[in-house]
């Protein structure tokens, strides 16, 4: 599996690099991109280093892709318009996409969350209209959308993405070897 993790100034580290690592120990092909060229200041000031800028990639080649939270990546998400695109093509090619966090307001800016059941990082709801409400879950599967709540969640979430996306097994191999 191909799989697409934006990240911005802001995004915060411990979702992004657990999906990140997670991922990568299931065998994916992982390609990080920050919104611009350069190192990502996170939200607790982490250095991050993309692997490429969201500007050399093709949203297209890959198979899933993934938003960390944290509120500053999250508005830079809302406002980047490649990434609102890709939102809004990887929902209508039924591709497998998600979030963690405050990230579902981007999810929201693009469209993609009306009708939608999904979680999202509890307060973040009174950001987002009374139509679009989340479950109060700490991962939440609806159709290709998976979602999860926070920083103490990301493990869940990213053993789901595997489990959905790949298999449940290789999911099980994945968490024993992480000693969850």
């Amino acid at each position: 599996m191909k799989a697409l993790v934006p990240i911005a100034d802001g995004s915060e580290e411990m979702e992004a690099v657990i999906i990140i690592d997670t991922l990568r120990r299931a065998e994916w092909d992982v390609t990080v991109a920050g919104l611009r060229p350069g190192t990502v200041k996170a939200s607790r000031d982490v250095n991050l280093v993309p692997d490429t800028s969201w500007d050399e990639i093709n949203p297209d080649d890959f198979d899933v892709l993934l938003l960390p939270g944290g509120f500053g990546g999250t508005e830079a998400f809302m406002v980047h318009a490649g990434v609102q695109q890709a939102l809004k093509d990887f929902n209508a090619a039924g591709k497998w996409f998600g979030c963690i966090c405050a990230a579902a307001l981007a999810l929201n800016e693009a469209g993609v969350l009306a009708g939608k059941k999904f979680t999202c990082y509890p307060g973040v709801e009174a950001k987002l209209p009374a139509d679009v409400q989340p479950a109060n879950e700490i991962v939440v599967v609806d159709g290709h959308l998976i979602t999860s709540q926070g920083p103490g969640t990301a493990f869940e979430f990213a053993l789901k993405v595997i489990a959905e996306c790949s298999s449940p097994n290789l999911s099980a191999e994945v968490r024993a070897g992480l000693l969850l």
